[in-house]
């Protein structure tokens, strides 16, 4: 069975960096495209980072872009996000995403609805 499990969060200060990972079990990387989004009280879940399952096509959401950077390692099945510069408004619940190639992509690779599977998310808290 599928699962996803994410590690790497924690506290942060302002300017800090931390590395997240998602770990994929039950199923081969390869297969999958990936998604970072975050959740925080009161607004909707935001995408962040986006890696297709070449990997040579990468996306970033507009808060996040030249800050943050995502990556894969088929070999390890693993996927990154390394998060540097972090801003307190970068606090959340982290969640990794993976869409099976069959499963059809939607038009935004931010859509929540393009992905089947999700982790249980990590803590990011960026303060002094």
């Amino acid at each position: 069975q599928l699962q996803l499990a994410e590690s790497g969060g924690g506290l942060a200060q302002p300017g800090g960096s931390l590395r997240l990972s998602c770990a994929l079990s039950g199923a081969t990387l390869e297969y999958y495209r990936f998604a970072w989004f975050r959740q925080t009280p009161g607004k909707e879940r935001e995408g962040v980072a986006y890696i297709s399952r070449s990997g040579r096509t990468i996306d970033y959401g507009t808060s996040v872009e030249g800050r943050f950077s995502i990556s894969r390692d088929n070999a390890k099945n693993t996927v990154y996000l390394q998060m540097n510069s972090l801003k307190p408004e970068d606090t959340g619940v982290y969640y990794c995403a993976a869409a099976h190639a069959r499963q059809p992509p939607q038009q935004e690779v931010f859509n929540p609805v393009g992905y089947g599977n999700w982790g249980q998310g990590t803590q990011v808290t960026v303060s002094s």
